[in-house]
């Protein structure tokens, strides 16, 4: 994520802020512009930001900035839609007349946006569906059955439909099934990544001429899903899997090893935009310990260099990892990057950033 500054006064605002601490301005996030800016509402109920060209372009706020605080992002006046480019992604929201639920909601949509930055700045096609069968993408947020007929939402993604249990923006709900799962890593966001993932998978490989060089490299995804899937919770995962995958759950079917890889590209770039925006670097007294000069901005057409990006990122989470211990938590990135792992995250880069 970069670093963003109140239009009108300058002073550090971050993502998901509504309001600048410093001068008081209502804040809005512009995609077209990619600022959180400082805006006013007009005579004409069209809003405006504070700064260069501010009074060029008009803007309405998203309905759900208005009508249900979940949202801080606006809609160009030229645009008709009344919801902003993440939240007309939105095809179902929980039901909320459930205790908990708006908070949920809130947390659900904060990721969302998240996603959708990236994947804009990513230069990825992100539109919602005009019908079921199109090639759009759409989010539904559902929860389990109350009713105590024991259905369960499982989360996943099925033709562009993306279902996100709601369950998973409670943080002691997710812990549980974090730990249940044995899995070292569980995250809302890193759920929105994952899904997604499945979603481009469909769009950029399937039936396309990057097809067999990903069977070479990830395995055969015309391998029965269902009983890859019930293998691997029987079985667990291969021994010393490790050495050949990001994560356990990877290793059970080659779209699942996809979606964990394309999560974790999507984690290296946000986390390495943030360290190019800070201007982080690592000057340590001795030559032998991990140092970093400042990294280019990750989503700059300008910096798509991905051997660069690996070599940024594992002084990076040396950091980070540190800082987590020196605060009494548990590791912030307990991963193993290991060579095929590396080769795997080079061919989603190069499915990204380079045409055909």
């Amino acid at each position: 994520m970069k670093t963003f500054h109140c239009t009108h006064c300058q002073h550090l605002v971050f993502f998901e802020n509504i309001r600048c601490l410093n001068c008081g301005h209502q804040l809005a996030y512009l995609p077209d512009r990619n600022l959180i800016a400082a805006v006013q509402q007009g005579e004409d109920g069209l809003w405006r930001y504070e700064g260069p060209g501010g009074q060029d372009q008009a803007y309405r706020l998203c309905a759900n900035y208005n009508r249900e605080n979940v949202c801080n992002w606006a809609v160009p006046q030229s645009d008709p839609e009344t919801l902003c480019r993440a939240c007309r992604l939105t095809h179902v929201i929980p039901d909320l007349s459930l205790p908990g639920n708006a908070a949920a909601w809130y947390r659900l949509e904060v990721a969302k946006r998240r996603l959708v930055y990236t994947l804009l700045g990513f230069g990825l096609p992100v539109a919602g569906k005009k019908a079921p069968n199109d090639s759009g993408v759409e989010f539904q947020f559902l929860e389990d059955s109350a009713s105590g007929d024991g259905r369960r939402v499982l989360t996943g993604h099925d033709n562009g439909l993306i279902t996100i249990n709601v369950a998973e923006a409670d943080d002691v709900r997710r812990e549980q099934q974090r730990q249940l799962q044995n899995e070292q890593y569980r995250t809302l966001l890193g759920h929105f990544r994952h899904e997604i993932g499945h979603y481009y998978w469909d769009r950029l490989i399937q039936g396309g001429p990057r097809l067999e060089p990903f069977r070479r490299l990830f395995g055969d995804e015309r391998a029965d899903y269902q009983h890859a899937l019930q293998q691997h919770y029987q079985k667990g995962p291969p021994p010393s899997w490790e050495t050949g995958f990001i994560s356990a759950y990877a290793t059970c079917h080659p779209w699942e090893d996809w979606a964990e890889s394309w999560a974790h590209l999507m984690h290296m770039t946000d986390a390495l935009e943030t360290a190019a925006a800070v201007g982080l670097s690592l000057k340590p007294k001795r030559p032998d310990e991990p140092s970093m000069t400042t990294p280019p901005n990750p989503l700059s057409p300008r910096a798509h260099n991905f051997d660069r990006m690996v070599e940024d990122w594992l002084p990076l989470t040396y950091v980070l990892n540190n800082l987590n211990r020196g605060l009494g938590l548990a590791d912030s990135y307990p991963f193993v990057l290991s060579a095929p792992v590396v080769e795997k995250l080079r061919f989603i880069h190069e499915t990204i950033y380079v045409p055909g």
